[in-house]
Parts: structure tokens; C-alpha cells; sequence
């Protein structure tokens, strides 16, 4: 006997009759197979965001932060700020201060960073030159490092010989310096002894990788990476290696362009016989186009939405879905709004996806809207608010209390994604010009509409009206001419209410007398 249809996991069987198919349950794990096993940790994660400051922070750099205190928070660990900072020539006035602000707008707490302190500190590399000169001695003492006395030019040449070459490779050195013990000098790098073959990376998000570098067999050249500057100042490569093991970090979470270097931090890491951290190369933004998002789109300055009134709620759920996906049960619709506390109780790893993320400005204003009204509800934030908004709005309003701003946005509100919005509605603040406006199409009509108000007052005035026979829609288009400039915004009740009885017979004496 046939059983009735499943609506999930379903198998069919190999009879049909007519267009119909009939099926029969089956074992959830034959058609699933083994279950994805969890990449989310177990045990608190210490994570790092460790900008450079060359630059104000921008959306990639901001999703990276936030991914990072995410798993901290969600895990009970810690999420620390360390600033890279060795490249001193690139170093832009004000981009460190505009990442600790930036942050700290967006509620992302720190728990060690330069201005916060720790144990692992200092949190600033440009004040950690000594350590990383201990760290290159071991390398050097162990015949895993030496010393490259070539010239610039030298140098620059090795790199265009190198694209000539077929193929052409992308490592340059010849170790003309690991060979010759006779050079000398004042300047020079330290370069790591690569291996010809680099370890396999294991990434969290994509699994085991193995990226090897192109070689040219005639004519070999070597993947030795500088770990030390002239300038004894450590390397990207160097320095991160050897601050995620000293401060403990035990996940790395970064953008996917950093990718072809991890073999290099593993060798590092190697090298020295230390476990390296867990890594999670996230997906880069593109636009909705899918090209990768140009600093014109992307690098600007976060804090610059601050002043087009984009609340943090808004962005950090904006960004936080760059890459990863709110978790979803069966048969239910999943919301996509979150606020931070709710992003970490439902973030894992385990909802990222590889896909290219897409900025879609229009989202963010989505998220801007949801957010705004949320806080229309929370008496707190709508508060915090109106403190912020009140100056503004008692210039704008002429004087006009808090109280009255907060009656306002409870009936503006629904329309508004700002508290700045009330700002468009200057008809409720400042007397109506009744010349820039269309006159109503029966001028005759509209007078003894406004004449009975007049007359018997305005309590009651609409069903007044309608039991006179007057159109409701011709009552509203005449209140709303008279009491707004025909401007949309709020239901005519509520801008009477608003205005008050006074100042809404006054307006329709002077919209009567603007009639002809």
C-alpha cells in the first residue's frame, strides 16, 4: 500500500501514474550523507583586528573587525586591537585615532589594545623593533635566515629578468647572499631561508590548500621574503607571526587577499616549532556588478556615515552579513535584523559562506530604517536621541520643547529613518506660503469647507463635514493645502493634533484669504 506524500527528504519510487508521483520516507542520513562537521571553537577564541594607519577605516576593514569580535564575544574570549604600524613612510595624521573611534561608535569593546592595555603589550609594533630583532637573530643563528647586502637596482633587476623568463616566475631572488659569506656592509635585509615547497594551508572556510610558487627550472630563483628592513623595522609577514604567538591569538579571521601569503607565515611558524593559529579567509565586496569594490565605493571613511546620520545599529548589521549568513530553521521565515547583542549570541563560523559579498547601498538605507524605528521604541536610545537632536530642533522649531519633539517623532516617526527627517517637515515650525501652491480645483467648495470650520471649530470638523455630504477625500485635500502646503507626512488628525486648535484656525483664515 502506497504511503501519502512527505514534504521532505523523499525518494521516489519507480511507478507513476499519470503526472503523479508518489513517494515513501526514508533514513535522513542515506540522503544527507555524513553531516558538516562544526568549524565554530569550542573554547574561547582570542582574536585580532590589526589595522595599518594608513588610512581612515573603511567597509573591509570594519567587517574584518567585526567578524573578529563576533567569535570572541560568542565564545567568551577576548578581541584584541593591535596596530601594525611599521611602515612608518605610509603613515597617514589622525588614521590610528579614526580606528579607535570608529570602533568605539560602532560598540565593538575592546578588551587589549594600546589605549586599553593588556598583558601581552606592547599592542603597537613600532614599539615592539627589539623583539622582532630577537626573533630574527634565533632565525639567523640557526642558519634559517641571512643577511641580503643587494642593491635596489640589484635587486629590481632580479624582478624583471623574472617576468621575461618562460615561464615566467613570481619569486625573484637568487640567493647570490646566502652563498657569498664575504659581503659586508652597513645596509642590508634579513631574508628567510624559504622552503622550495611550502606547507599546505588548512583554512577553516576553505580547507586544505596547496599554494606553491611558480618556479622556472633553467633558471631557479627563491621565494626568500624579506622578514627585516633596512631600517631594522620588521615585515608584514614577520611581524604578525610573531605577535599572534606571543599574544596568544588563536584564530585570524581576514580578508581572502592575504591568502597566497599564509604558506609563508606557516613556514614562519614552523621555523620556530610554533603552532599556528586557526585561519578564516573571508570573501571579498564587490558591487552588485560582482567587480571588487573600488576605494571609491569602499575605502571611505566609516565615520563620514556618522554624519549622514547612519546609526551604528544599522551598519554593523549591514556589514555583518558581508560573508555570513543569519542561522535559519525549516519552514520559517528568518528575519534579517539584528542588533549587536543578538549578532553575537547567533554568529558561528559555521554560517560563513566563500561567495563574493555585494554592497548594495540601498541595504544599508533598508537596515537604517528597521533600526530607526526600533529605537522609536526603546525609551532609552529615543531618549539618547532627542538629547542629541534637541539643539538642532529648537533652533529649527523656534523654540520648541523636548516633549514636543518626542510627541512629533511618535507620529512623524513611521515615515522618518532619522531623527534628522523631522528637519523636512519645516511646514509644522514656519507659516505656509499659499502662493507656491496649486489652488484646489473648486476653489468654491474649499471655502465652505474652511468657512464651517470657522464657524463651529474644529473639534469634530471631518464628520461634521461627511454628514453635510462633503467628500472625506475633499475635506482631507483641503485641510492638508491648508494646514501643510499640500505637503504628505502625516494623517490630517495627527497634524491638527500637532499644530493645536489655534494654530490650525489660523492657517485656514489665511489659506481663505489666498483664495480667489
Amino acid at each position: 500500500m502506497w504511503r501519502q506524500p512527505i514534504r521532505l527528504y523523499l525518494r521516489p519510487h519507480s511507478r507513476c501514474f499519470g503526472q503523479v508521483r508518489y513517494y515513501s520516507q526514508i533514513n535522513l542520513e542515506e540522503l544527507e550523507g555524513p553531516k558538516r562537521k562544526s568549524i565554530h571553537p569550542s573554547t574561547p577564541a582570542r582574536t585580532r583586528f590589526a589595522p595599518s594607519p594608513t588610512g581612515f577605516l573603511h567597509l573591509g576593514s570594519l567587517r574584518t573587525a567585526l567578524y573578529n569580535y563576533l567569535l570572541a564575544k560568542n565564545t567568551g574570549g577576548q578581541f584584541v586591537v593591535r596596530i601594525e604600524d611599521t611602515d612608518q613612510n605610509r603613515l597617514v595624521e589622525g588614521a590610528e585615532q579614526n580606528i579607535f573611534d570608529t570602533l568605539k561608535w560602532c560598540n565593538l569593546n575592546i578588551d587589549e589594545s594600546p589605549v586599553h592595555g593588556g598583558p601581552y603589550g606592547p599592542y603597537r609594533q613600532s614599539e615592539r623593533k627589539e623583539i622582532y630583532q630577537e626573533f630574527a637573530q634565533d632565525l639567523l643563528d640557526r642558519g634559517l635566515a641571512y643577511k641580503c647586502y643587494c642593491s635596489k637596482e640589484r635587486l629590481l633587476q632580479l624582478r624583471e629578468s623574472a617576468k621575461l623568463l618562460k615561464p615566467p616566475t613570481n619569486v625573484t631572488y637568487d640567493r647570490k647572499c646566502l652563498s657569498n659569506h664575504d659581503l659586508q656592509g652597513d645596509s642590508y635585509i634579513i631574508r628567510f631561508k624559504s622552503p622550495y615547497n611550502y606547507p599546505k594551508v588548512n583554512d577553516l572556510l576553505h580547507g586544505e590548500l596547496n599554494l606553491q610558487p611558480q618556479y622556472n627550472s633553467k633558471d631557479q630563483r627563491y621565494d626568500d621574503f624579506v622578514i627585516i628592513k633596512n631600517d631594522g623595522m620588521p615585515t608584514y609577514h614577520f611581524a604578525n607571526v610573531v605577535d599572534d604567538h606571543l599574544m596568544k591569538i588563536t584564530h585570524v579571521i581576514r580578508g581572502e587577499e592575504w591568502l597566497p601569503s599564509t604558506p609563508k607565515h606557516i613556514a614562519l611558524y614552523n621555523a620556530f616549532g610554533w603552532s599556528p593559529p586557526q585561519y578564516v579567509h573571508i570573501p571579498l565586496l564587490t558591487s552588485l556588478q560582482d567587480k571588487k569594490l573600488s576605494k571609491r565605493k569602499g575605502d571611505f571613511n566609516i565615520l563620514s556615515l556618522r554624519e549622514q546620520n547612519i546609526l551604528p545599529a544599522a551598519l554593523v548589521n549591514f556589514v555583518a552579513l558581508f560573508g555570513w549568513a543569519p542561522p535559519r530553521e525549516l519552514n520559517v521565515k528568518a528575519s534579517e535584523i539584528f542588533d549587536l547583542e543578538q549578532l553575537v549570541k547567533s554568529f558561528s563560523l559555521d554560517q560563513l559562506t566563500k561567495g563574493n559579498a555585494k554592497v548594495s547601498d540601498s541595504k544599508l538605507h533598508f537596515f537604517q530604517k528597521e533600526h530607526f524605528q526600533r529605537t522609536l521604541y526603546n525609551e532609552e536610545s529615543l531618549r539618547q536621541l532627542v538629547d542629541d537632536f534637541y539643539a538642532d530642533f529648537k533652533v529649527l522649531s523656534k523654540g520648541k520643547s523636548k516633549d514636543y519633539l518626542l510627541n512629533l517623532l511618535g507620529e512623524l516617526g513611521p515615515n522618518l529613518d532619522s531623527v534628522h527627517g523631522v528637519a523636512d517637515h519645516k511646514y509644522l515650525f514656519e507659516d505656509v506660503d499659499y502662493t507656491t501652491i496649486k489652488p484646489p480645483k473648486d476653489i468654491i467648495q474649499a471655502k465652505q469647507i474652511v468657512d464651517d470650520i470657522l464657524q463651529h471649530g474644529i473639534d469634530n470638523a471631518i464628520e461634521r463635514l461627511a454628514s453635510k455630504g462633503v467628500q472625506k477625500k475633499t475635506i482631507f485635500m483641503t485641510l492638508r493645502g491648508a494646514l501643510s502646503g499640500g505637503k504628505p507626512g502625516l494623517p490630517i488628525p495627527a497634524l491638527m493634533s500637532i499644530l493645536g486648535e489655534k494654530e490650525c484656525l489660523k492657517r485656514l483664515a489665511s489659506f481663505k484669504d489666498s483664495l480667489l
